[in-house]
């Protein structure tokens, strides 16, 4: 008999504050040949003798800066959604929760589900927007795993839902009561890749980056291309909370190395908008769902210290939607439409 379970996969985070534990944490992140998409030898270069020598202690005080007494604020919110997603659909449709690197890991949640008689999985990337160091790996490792633990098992991803109209819904109605408070500027910051990502990414090998208007002109390219999903994400966003035009903008945080990526920079962003003394600014982190260190400590705190110190005179970041009934919502009827139409195709399979 044919039984479907769920996936939720998000990125992850050290097991804990030491040291030791974020070194291990970021050697398995940047050991990703789809997070540095460098040659082996050269990424295992970098990452062993220019990152981790000195990278793990400055992000350790980083994570004690946001950690929770229950652990990772990413692990521990993802954990209460994944609960409450499992009660919305039932007993009958178990759901994991995964985390691309380290714990709870894809192979623990994927050999529980199989435990529990589970035939037809369907993975649900808990990111917006196709890019492969966040989506593409995630929905990569769980096929490669599955394949190896249960090779009976049917794997269905999620595709990426960044314009779907209960995802922006949901963004927008956890983030209503911090617009209805006022604002001068509103601020979307999406994590940045390194623009050799997209490059890399797009099938047509000549539209991202080199097309003029690249993201606005409609092209095959859009359905991999990080940044054109983000723009529709802000484009969706704006028209349905009414925000006016002249009152927001985009941006990229958290670049590593000397690469050019994504820009403006979300860091140089706000320096220059607090010394235009912008007034109050706001700014929602729409690539993340759930709170973690990008947006607790390098937005909730370094960028309120920049805007601040830069002459801007108030500061605030709209929470991610973590646990938002609408959230929740949201992913249960996009999860109940997916097992839907595999379920649908499968008998249509059978006839």
């Amino acid at each position: 008999m044919k039984k479907q379970g769920v996936l939720l996969i998000n990125l992850g985070s050290p097991d804990s504050t030491a040291v030791g534990d974020v070194r291990t944490y970021l050697r398995e992140f940047l050991m990703d040949g789809r997070v540095l998409d460098a040659p082996w030898p050269i990424r295992w270069a970098v990452v062993h003798l220019a990152i981790l020598p000195f990278r793990p202690k400055q992000s350790a005080h980083a994570y004690q800066e946001i950690w929770s007494p229950e652990g990772s604020p990413l692990v521990v919110t993802s954990k209460k959604v994944a609960a409450a997603v499992g009660q919305r659909l039932g007993d009958g449709i178990p759901v994991e929760l995964a985390m691309r690197y380290r714990n709870p890991s894809i192979e623990q949640a994927i050999r529980k589900l199989k435990d529990r008689g589970v035939t037809d999985l369907l993975v649900f990337p808990l990111f917006p927007h196709y890019a492969m160091s966040s989506f593409e790996t995630a929905a990569v490792r769980a096929r490669e795993l599955a394949n190896k633990i249960a090779p009976e098992m049917s794997v269905t991803v999620i595709p990426p839902y960044y314009e779907h109209s209960e995802y922006v819904a949901a963004l927008v109605e956890s983030a209503r009561p911090h617009l209805q408070e006022g604002f001068d500027h509103l601020l979307f910051s999406f994590h940045g890749i390194p623009e050799r990502h997209l490059r890399k990414g797009d099938p047509t090998r000549c539209h991202c980056l080199k097309a003029p208007d690249c993201c606005n002109v409609p092209s095959p390219a859009h359905a991999t291309c990080y940044k054109a999903q983000c723009l529709t994400t802000v484009r969706a966003f704006v028209k349905e909370a009414g925000i006016p035009e002249g009152k927001y903008s985009v941006s990229f945080q958290s670049r590593l190395g000397r690469d050019p990526w994504l820009q403006p920079y979300t860091d140089k962003e706000l320096e220059r908008f607090g010394a235009e003394k912008k007034g109050k600014m706001l700014v929602i982190c729409p690539a993340f769902v759930s709170d973690c260190l990008e947006t607790l400590e390098e937005i909730a705190m370094q960028g309120k210290e920049s805007y601040e110190e830069a002459g801007g005179s108030e500061y605030g970041m709209i929470p991610c939607m973590n646990e938002h009934p609408r959230w929740i919502s949201a992913m249960e009827t996009m999860i109940r439409s997916a097992l839907e139409l595999g379920a649908s195709n499968a008998r249509k399979a059978q006839a």
